[in-house]
């Protein structure tokens, strides 16, 4: 059904639940010491900063003040002011925005399906981390190096239309097995059989040995001081880039305590780099070929890091508190889903930086949402009743005639 009388921002704010957001805001008593300035308010200015890409606060509150009229659909009465905001992305809980994601999360996935990178029926996720430079003056408690500050942004890419579906947010010394181990291991619950790809940074024995008790497999790169036996070797597919196909066990000392299963070592030459990449598998039934593809699906998270980065704003900040900026990279991650939905629902071909641009554009356009997004750049927009001039020029044009020359009919 058209939108009539509401612009195009206030249409994809709509894909948030006001009334699962007002139960996360009420969980988390967000609204404590409010003071007028609501939850549902802060939420609105912060989307704004991901989609209009304002520069600090000062842009956010000047960007919503110069379109007075066009927010009470937001739900909006006002535009804020800075230092409310300030205050606000300061102590109201980060965890709001957390579980507002994985609400829109749910959302994404039941819009979405995506086309399957492989014929196989697993499961395909990626797990990955980019680290976010900080200046260290500036985000004293980001402590990365001696002279440098950093955050990292921990990511689950499932496959099935490339959606995030768990994100966590750490300081910059923390090691990606660390998480992997204590953090995705024990809250999110890969499914039997799950096909997980990441790279050496997670290499870790005693979780690739939890994983095959779980009947879970991985695909990574082999470090290259590993002791391991050959077992037993494989026969090679012929005209393929793969050199070598092995069953090993590792044979070193700890390795061997804490991972006592049969792996599968396989060589790959890369044309594209001319190098020889070594992986380590725990399937030892995929052909050598499709494993080495798997791994070639990991370079999707790498993409989706580029996408995010270049095209919302996660690499500077609006705020200097750790709350402040995990409110932002949560925002970043909800703006991502609903493009993400807004791209698979549009019959037009989008790519997802050309979306956000045109949508940077065209945010307070009164605009039916899914005919702007199917047709941009032909479909007429909708201009509401109380936006029409006195005169129509369709059904007054004779009125004109009337007038002295250089006469304003207004």
């Amino acid at each position: 059904m058209p939108h009539k009388g509401t612009n195009i921002f206030s249409q994809i704010v709509e894909h948030i639940n006001k009334k699962e957001f007002a139960k996360t805001v009420r969980k988390y008593n967000g609204e404590r010491h409010a003071k007028g300035f609501l939850c549902w308010e802060q939420f609105v200015s912060m989307f704004f900063c991901q989609l209009g890409k304002a520069q600090s606060l000062r842009e956010i509150c000047g960007g919503l003040a110069s379109c007075m009229g066009k927010l009470s659909h937001l739900g909006l009465q006002d535009s804020p002011k800075r230092s409310t905001l300030a205050y606000a992305n300061e102590h109201r809980p980060h965890q709001i925005y957390e579980e507002t994601f994985y609400q829109v999360l749910l959302h994404a996935q039941s819009c979405i399906s995506g086309k399957r990178p492989f014929r196989f029926k697993n499961k395909l996720f990626s797990m990955d981390a980019t680290t976010i430079d900080l200046c260290l003056s500036l985000f004293d408690w980001a402590k990365f190096r001696r002279t440098k500050g950093a955050v990292k942004l921990h990511l689950l890419l499932d496959h099935d239309g490339y959606l995030p579906v768990f994100a966590h947010i750490t300081d910059g010394k923390t090691h990606e097995s660390t998480v992997a181990r204590d953090i995705i291991g024990k809250t999110f619950k890969f499914p039997a059989e799950s096909i997980i790809v990441f790279d050496r940074g997670y290499n870790d024995y005693e979780q690739f040995s939890y994983w095959c008790q779980q009947n879970i497999w991985f695909v990574t790169r082999l470090k290259s001081n590993a002791i391991y036996d050959v077992v037993k070797e494989n026969s090679i597919p012929k005209n393929s880039n793969i050199l070598k196909d092995e069953i090993i066990q590792f044979s070193g000392t700890i390795a061997s305590e804490q991972c006592d299963y049969d792996l599968r070592r396989i060589e790959v030459w890369d044309e594209e780099n001319q190098q020889v990449l070594v992986l380590l598998t725990n399937h030892l039934e995929f052909g050598s070929t499709t494993i080495a593809n798997i791994y070639k699906e990991r370079w999707q998270i790498e993409i989706f890091f580029k996408t995010l980065k270049q095209n919302l704003k996660i690499k500077t900040f609006v705020g200097t508190s750790a709350n402040a900026l995990k409110i932002q990279i949560w925002t970043a991650l909800i703006v991502v889903l609903i493009l993400k939905i807004l791209k698979a629902q549009a019959l037009f071909k989008w790519s997802l930086s050309n979306l956000v641009a045109m949508l940077r554009f065209n945010l307070f356009t009164y605009r039916d949402l899914t005919d702007w997004l199917n047709n941009p750049f032909q479909s007429p927009p909708f201009v509401p009743d109380d936006q029409l001039s006195f005169f129509d020029l369709g059904q007054h044009r004779g009125a004109y005639s009337t007038l002295p020359l250089n006469t304003c009919p207004i």
